[in-house]
């Protein structure tokens, strides 16, 4: 009988070991292939791209520079040059605002309306920390939203595709309901919005070629995931798995980028850590595109996050690949 016991005991294990290894895998085995090898030159196409996201970098982090509540003025010259570029794009900038400490920030948002009701959100934040110009943490994401938003602009498909800028993501207003990612994601749901996804896109530029510059937040990430900081993540929670599978294989089909993915349990360091939270807290799914910013990013939260330190190349090839997903998850009419 004691043999008996000690067997089943010894199955039960086997079964819980083996449950969580599939568990974990399934959170971390992403469909598709990466892009590896020698990427082709840049077309004319992406070298205009190049540049156009270089002159929103160098604009937002090199001209305006810190921009947050407690730097106002610079925080509202960045949200006017958001709104003016997407007016250069032909589409119509809603701003949305609400108070934090008696001033007015806002939610700058473009909607190109697609055929049904349901809505795919694109967003950025446009703030930086505090003590720091915020190139890549994150007028590179904002560059990429505008750009987007540029591309897609009379380009109507299936789904509504909303392109928003957000204030107030960085410590001090982080994970609280003073962040606009927060004030945006519940007015959807007070709205009854049909969202069915969100991307945000957090801290994009900075790419290494270089041995073992690439660092994770858990024991056992590095066995799994490169060990050079060459590629772009797909990251979301356990919840929003399919979204990230989804995304990632439609963009290992089109980019010329190395990309990585994972579906992880929220409370992994670095995995909540963007606008894609606040999406989360009001029950839709939401994923964060990020370079992973402190665990690659030698000058993250810091004075020296210049627009010198972006590969500008690498963030075009981003773009166009993230246009493609966008495609896909639209069904957009040539």
């Amino acid at each position: 009988m004691k043999r008996y016991s000690l067997i089943l005991a010894l199955l039960g294990a086997a079964l819980l070991s083996s449950g969580a290894v599939m568990a974990w895998w399934k959170m971390v085995r992403m469909p598709g292939r990466s892009f590896s090898g020698e990427p082709p030159p840049l077309s004319a196409d992406e070298l205009s791209l190049r540049d156009q996201l270089a002159a929103h970098v160098q604009k937002l982090a090199g001209e305006i520079g810190e921009r947050n509540v407690e730097h106002y003025r610079k925080l509202v010259t960045a949200a006017d040059y958001i709104d003016a570029a997407f007016v250069q794009a032909g589409l119509a900038p809603r701003r949305i605002g609400f108070e934090v400490q008696g001033k007015l920030c806002e939610n700058i948002e473009v909607e190109v309306a697609g055929d049904e009701r349901e809505v795919f959100v694109v967003g950025a934040h446009y703030d930086s920390v505090f003590g720091s110009p915020g190139a890549n943490d994150n007028a590179s994401g904002v560059a990429a939203l505008l750009a987007l938003a540029q591309r897609f602009a009379g380009r109507p498909g299936s789904r509504t595709l909303r392109f928003v800028a957000f204030p107030n993501e960085e410590p001090g207003r982080f994970q609280t309901e003073q962040m606009g990612s927060w004030v945006y994601a519940k007015r959807c749901r007070e709205n009854g919005d049909r969202v069915i996804g969100m991307m945000s896109l957090e801290t994009i530029g900075y790419f290494s070629a270089a041995p073992d510059s690439q660092n994770y937040p858990i024991p056992g990430l590095g066995a799994i995931y490169p060990a050079t900081g060459n590629f772009i993540a797909f990251v979301g929670n356990v919840s929003s798995g399919a979204l990230v599978r989804t995304v990632i294989a439609s963009f290992r089909q089109h980019a010329t980028l190395p990309s990585e993915g994972a579906a992880l349990p929220a409370n992994v360091p670095g995995v909540s850590w963007s606008d894609h939270w606040s999406f989360w807290q009001h029950g839709y799914p939401a994923i964060m595109v990020t370079d992973t910013a402190p665990f690659r990013y030698p000058y993250y939260h810091g004075r020296g996050d210049t627009p010198d330190k972006l590969d500008y190349d690498s963030m075009a090839r981003l773009v166009l690949g993230l246009e493609k997903v966008l495609s896909d998850l639209n069904q957009i009419r040539k």
